[in-house]
């Protein structure tokens, strides 16, 4: 009997991220003339208008004090919502076949501690369709509040992780290798691949928490993510609006590293208008992210 994934059935040649998928000739062949992930980068990089986003996010909070809305959980149900939207965004390469998820996953690094030498626990989860900023806030602060509490007592793949660290340099290199083949054919172990990063849709930097700006970050040839996004500081920029006046408004710089070769240039740059869109009308965020948000790619 045939595996079924989140209502689609699986079918040979599927992996148990992805489905298989026909791409047109050049797309097929790029990803055999260039199969490292690295040699296919594209950076996409705007300053969006967050001053409707900020306003709403103070709305929403005096409105519910006991769940606090932050600028970053905005932004991961407005990249998730553009994810929902333009499914190539949601496509792979992997052993020189392209596929397409059979859902959303999103990962990003939490500081145990606000210290130069603190370590980085990698926190991943998965919204669904009826989910909205609300849903996404809960779920955000309770993985920081559980990765925290657990000080230095990781798990997951940050368990493994450090398990494997510990093995000599020659055990870790072989089995490097094998970790990297077992990938190439969609095989690594589910201790290896549950919760990492790596095989993530997207995975965000919130470098404006520590005042950073956005900038680019390389993908890696290992796993299955294509899309790497930065988010910058919030700061105040003098704009022209429609009417030809001038307005000081809330802006944020914001990154994106893609793999060219699942989809061009102007696929990924309606999309990062898609994500200016809903940061300019934040309301569409209550909605389910399952939901079309009606923008006119005209």
């Amino acid at each position: 009997m045939a595996k079924v994934i989140n209502g689609y059935k699986l079918k040979w040649g599927d992996r148990w991220d992805g489905r298989r998928v026909k791409t047109p000739g050049l797309q097929t062949i790029m990803a055999s003339l260039w199969p490292n992930r690295t040699d296919s980068e594209v950076y996409l990089y705007d300053t969006i208008d967050v001053t409707e986003l900020m306003e709403f996010i103070k709305r929403k909070n005096e409105e519910h004090p006991e769940l606090k809305t932050t600028f970053f959980h905005c932004v991961i149900a407005a990249v998730a919502k553009m994810v929902r939207e333009r499914p190539l965004m949601n496509r792979f390469i992997a052993g020189r076949r392209t596929y397409e998820r059979y859902e959303i996953s999103v990962a990003f690094a939490a500081k145990l501690a606000f210290e130069d030498h603190a370590e980085e626990a990698l926190l991943f989860f998965v919204p669904k369709d009826t989910d909205n900023v609300d849903n996404v806030s809960r779920m955000v602060v309770d993985r920081v509040k559980k990765v925290r509490g657990q000080g230095d007592h990781k798990g997951g793949v940050d368990k493994t992780l450090d398990s494997l660290a510990k093995l000599p340099r020659p055990i870790i290199m072989l089995l490097a290798k094998i970790v990297r083949w077992l990938d190439f054919w969609g095989k690594t172990p589910k201790a290896l691949r549950e919760g990492d990063p790596h095989y993530s849709s997207i995975f965000l930097s919130n470098l404006g928490s520590i005042k950073c700006p956005a900038v680019y970050h390389h993908l890696n040839n290992y796993g299955t993510q294509s899309m790497m996004i930065t988010i910058g500081t919030i700061h105040d920029e003098e704009r022209i609006m429609p009417d030809g006046s001038k307005e000081i408004r809330k802006v944020c710089d914001i990154g994106a590293t893609l793999d060219e070769r699942i989809g061009d240039g102007f696929y990924f740059a309606r999309s990062l208008k898609l994500v200016q869109y809903l940061c300019s009308h934040p309301e569409l965020l209550d909605r389910p992210i399952g939901e079309p948000s009606g923008f006119d790619y005209q």
